[in-house]
């Protein structure tokens, strides 16, 4: 076949499928378009469910059918991956129907709105943060659902990736040679994240920029500096004496502890 009639086959097609929704959408009969909503919504064209929803959800309040239309509506943004007014849309849910026995999946969905629009580590966290907060209260709310141990792996996913921004932002400081700034953001790390696996990695980070801001220092700021090594490696081996990157941290002491000889 001709590949213009090909073209032209499609544009027909879809231009005679849009008139067909229009005249759908155009139609003053609430009940067969909120059934048409549901046909759509049955068969996955959620953009078109969603224009349907929304110009008949007001008609349908108050009726038997408010709950489960208003839930299909809102839904219908969530599968078609527009969170920023699924989660709206959930949120008002949440509001008009308290007693719902969906109340339990729709909080679970809404945390998730949040999860689901988490940047890449190195960008703004607000959304991360939220999801964080917003599953902890599902966990709190509803202890014994079968949601929980999703909205925990959620939450581990979400700290870990702001433990990689945090990570990369230290990490940015140490090649910029900021190694007091580098110092305390790999210590807050450290201390920010006891349970990571990196946390002794951190620690070691810590060390070793009040090392070379110590070394980089002015002569009369170098023993007080150096003496901040000292402390950071006495509380390395409190924390992590097992740690296999004690070795490396022993070397860093062995370096502070010739400067200060010298010094004596």
């Amino acid at each position: 076949m001709n590949r213009l009639l090909v073209v032209f086959l499609v544009i027909m097609t879809m231009s005679s499928c849009t008139s067909k929704f229009q005249k759908i959408l155009k139609n003053k009969d609430t009940d067969y378009k909120v059934k048409m909503a549901e046909k759509f919504y049955k068969e996955k064209k959620y953009s078109d469910a969603q224009q349907l929803f929304e110009s008949t959800i007001q008609f349908v309040k108050g009726t038997p059918r408010y709950e489960e239309i208003y839930l299909m509506y809102a839904n219908a943004y969530y599968y078609d991956k527009d969170y920023e007014n699924a989660e709206n849309l959930f949120k008002t849910f949440i509001e008009y129907f308290p007693n719902s026995t969906r109340v339990e999946e729709v909080e679970f969905n809404r945390a998730n709105t949040y999860y689901l629009r988490s940047p890449k580590a190195e960008l703004d966290q607000t959304t991360t943060n939220r999801a964080i907060q917003l599953m902890q209260s599902f966990i709190d709310a509803h202890p014994t659902s079968i949601k929980v141990k999703d909205a925990t792996e959620v939450i581990d996913a979400c700290r870990a990736k702001l433990e990689l921004k945090d990570y990369k932002t230290a990490t940015l400081y140490f090649d910029l040679a900021l190694y007091r700034a580098a110092a305390i953001s790999y210590g807050l790390l450290s201390d920010g994240y006891p349970d990571s696996k990196s946390a002794d990695k951190y620690k070691l980070l810590t060390l070793k920029s009040y090392y070379l801001f110590a070394e980089n220092s002015f002569l009369e700021k170098q023993k007080e500096r150096f003496e901040k090594v000292t402390e950071e490696y006495n509380d390395f081996v409190d924390r992590y004496s097992d740690s296999p990157l004690l070795e490396e941290a022993k070397k860093i002491k062995k370096q502070t502890d010739n400067f200060l000889n010298i010094k004596k």
